[in-house]
């Protein structure tokens, strides 16, 4: 190994504080390292407390002293996978009427540009994000929405990583900004059919999304209208439209309920009309069929546990009226819908594959799309006209680079618009992806997908770096990657362990994974290490645990777990803190998460269950794996004390001579630097970590 920890590590001062619920007393020595003034601290990083700054500044200087070895390596690692990445690419044209809108970027640069054209001329410059981000050490594109009578364009930006966008309107006649300015939205909007205002929400000082406004182009965001306001603080609000264009959408939810209202995008002064009222448990998402006077809907009502599909009239949407178009399937979790004039466009899973469903309006007929492979990602992508025979969707697998195809509804046929170039080479005979399951305790069939070269050996000389999240339904794809190739060609086996908590075989594989069940996503994760090892693909002690945000969380449970499977742990922006963060309502998300973790303040068997598996509060006297933790000062979801905590208390109880190092970027939030460059130097270090605790380096 070329790494090796410095001599003196920093050692964060331990000051007690304890808190009591349910007779239960928590006492945290670390608690300190939370900013007092943290809301003030997301708008402006140079407002954080001097003794925690010289605290995460030791803690950076450390770990980079620590991984000065590996310098070598990570600018090798950072040339290759940007060797990967055709610089000056671009997107396939989306057509909107006369207009095919794209976006592309040129060469060396970090950001997208935003273009469009036209029959009747080349390529127009709406949007230069490069020029946008210049002067800003940080900079995130959020929304980027033509109105619909192709004039105006609103966007919006966070230039501090702390998810607060400001939406401005450009004038694509002049190139220039009008004067409307809007802070402190989540970063999306909804326009009108006039293209005259828009809705968007605003993020309030504890960062939550409760109220919708409408913003008129020409006037002072001050003066913009309140048309929907969300009473629970346990709710996220957002904007969106039907595909038609006919209607704008107020949507509220939290992990498992929602509710959604209309607003007609031809009036949008009119009061925004119910749907259906929330029910606890009850999701539902829709769409407007114009022609046959319909909305469709997407729910789980009535115990549809992997979701039908239904319809009811446009004068009376609510439940009471919805009848079954797509009766419930168990085991076929339908995850997306999107219809257009003639047909009606599903994407749904099962047995962890997806496919695209096509059926057709006039008769009902169905057929659908699907590939071959043992493990793939496929992505619908609807685009802006509603009008239209064509709809378009993206392919890949772990061996094989994106592929976009445009595809004719009527016809069936598909035309290939775009392959993604991998300028440095690739050749997918020289890899292999394979599909395998573990068996949990339960008995429960734990898919592992994987990738490795045919000619590395299995016969257990092999590192992995095996990678998790497992939490909220989100399903992790078997996606091509320019970076894990750099892992994969110096004889790892690169894993992807699609545990409970996600939703890769259907939502009760989710709900098996959340609140009084989530140890379920811990120990699947730890079977599916075992199992790499019992079938030779890798041993115990030389894997690899790689996750961000709640997979932090899970990276954080294992490393206590079994800290004698993994030779080293990644964890990107961790959910660690997790009993802390849950007892404290002030906390911008803590709210709507008690649906996915339980609610310890309300609870004592959440509170039990919980404390059984918190990363930080389970640390103890014992040895534990290479762990290199990373944060953001400037993250709204997990916020940077919590790794800062994590590695404090690691460092202070572990009894062996193993690394743990912390690295906070002083100038990002929850996604990581910005920039596609400076994202791929992120991924080189931890990826160079990695390969310097395996030896590979």
């Amino acid at each position: 190994m070329k790494i090796k920890a410095p001599v003196v590590a920093p050692k964060a001062e331990a000051r007690p504080v304890s808190d009591t619920h349910h007779g239960i007393t928590r006492v945290d020595n670390y608690a300190w390292l939370r900013d007092p003034d943290w809301r003030e601290v997301m708008r402006d990083p140079q407002a954080l407390s001097a003794d925690i700054r010289a605290y995460l500044e030791a803690e950076n200087a450390y770990t980079e002293d620590a991984l000065a070895p590996l310098a070598g390596l990570r600018e090798t690692l950072f040339a290759e996978m940007k060797g990967r990445i055709k610089e000056d690419d671009s997107s396939v044209p989306s057509p909107d009427g006369e207009w095919h809108y794209f976006t592309r970027y040129e060469q060396g640069a970090q950001h997208p540009i935003f273009c469009r054209n036209s029959a009747k001329g080349g390529d127009a410059i709406l949007l230069d994000c490069n020029k946008e981000a210049d002067g800003h050490e940080y900079f995130h594109i959020g929304d980027v929405d033509h109105s619909p009578d192709h004039r105006l364009l609103a966007w919006t930006a966070d230039i501090k990583g702390s998810e607060y966008f400001t939406a401005r309107v450009r004038d694509l006649a002049t190139g220039l900004d009008l004067d409307d300015e809007v802070p402190d939205t989540s970063g999306g909007v909804a326009w009108d059919a006039a293209g005259k205002s828009f809705l968007y929400v605003r993020v309030d000082e504890e960062h939550r999304p409760l109220k919708v406004y409408r913003h008129v182009v020409g006037t002072a965001a001050k003066d913009d209208a309140l048309v929907y306001e969300e009473k629970d603080i346990g709710f996220y609000v957002g904007v969106g439209k039907t595909q038609s264009g006919h209607y704008l959408l107020v949507e509220a939810h939290d992990h498992q309920t929602s509710e959604i209202y209309l607003i007609p995008a031809h009036a949008p002064e009119t009061p925004p009309k119910l749907v259906s009222p929330r029910e606890h448990g009850v999701e539902y998402d829709i769409d407007h069929d114009e022609g046959r006077g319909r909305f469709l809907i997407l729910t789980n009502a009535e115990g549809a546990e992997d979701f039908k599909l239904v319809e009811a009239p446009i004068a009376t949407p609510g439940r009471a009226h919805w009848r079954d178009l797509v009766p419930h399937r168990a085991g076929t979790l339908v995850l997306a819908h999107v219809a257009y004039s003639g047909h009606h466009v599903r994407m749904e899973r099962r047995d962890g594959l997806s496919r695209i469903v096509i059926r057709r309006h006039a008769d009902g007929t169905e057929h659908e799309i699907s590939f071959d492979e043992e493990a793939y990602d496929l992505n619908l992508s609807p685009g802006y006209e509603y009008d239209t025979v064509g709809t378009r969707f993206s392919y890949n697998s772990m061996t094989t680079p994106g592929e976009v195809y445009d595809y004719d509804m009527e016809t069936r046929g598909r035309t290939l618009r775009k392959r993604q170039e991998v300028p440095s080479g690739h050749n997918p005979d020289d890899y292999v992806t394979r599909r395998i399951f573990a068996t949990a305790e339960d008995g429960s069939q734990v898919p592992v997908s994987l990738l490795y070269r045919k000619t590395t050996p299995l016969d257990g000389s092999a590192p992995c770096l095996l990678y998790g999240y497992g939490s909220y339904g989100i399903s992790i794809p078997a996606s091509f990657s320019v970076t894990g190739l750099s892992l994969v060609d110096r004889g790892f086996v690169y894993a992807i362990a699609h545990i409970r908590g996600g939703k890769e075989k259907g939502y009760r594989w989710y709900t098996d994974g959340k609140l009084l069940k989530k140890r379920n996503t811990f120990t699947d994760f730890i079977t599916a290490g075992e199992h790499l090892a019992k079938e030779g693909f890798t041993s115990r002690g030389a894997i690899v645990a790689h996750g961000g945000s709640a997979g932090g969380m899970l990276m954080g449970a294992v490393a206590n777990m079994a800290p004698e499977l993994f030779k080293g742990i990644i964890a990107e922006v961790p959910f660690v803190d997790v009993m802390a963060t849950m007892l404290d309502a002030s906390l911008p998300l803590t709210p709507p998460e008690w649906f996915e973790w339980g609610n310890p303040l309300e609870s004592e068997e959440a509170y039990r269950y919980m404390a059984s598996y918190s990363p930080y509060d389970n640390v103890k006297a014992q040895p534990y794996p290479h762990i290199f933790a990373l944060g953001g000062l400037t993250d709204p979801r997990v916020t940077y004390w919590e790794p800062a905590k994590w590695v404090a208390k690691l460092r202070a109880l572990r009894t062996d001579g193993n690394l743990t190092l912390l690295r906070i970027n002083m100038g990002a939030g929850h996604g990581g630097a910005s920039g596609r460059f400076e994202r791929l130097k992120e991924v080189a270090l931890v990826y160079a970590f990695a390969l310097g605790v395996s030896e590979k380096a």
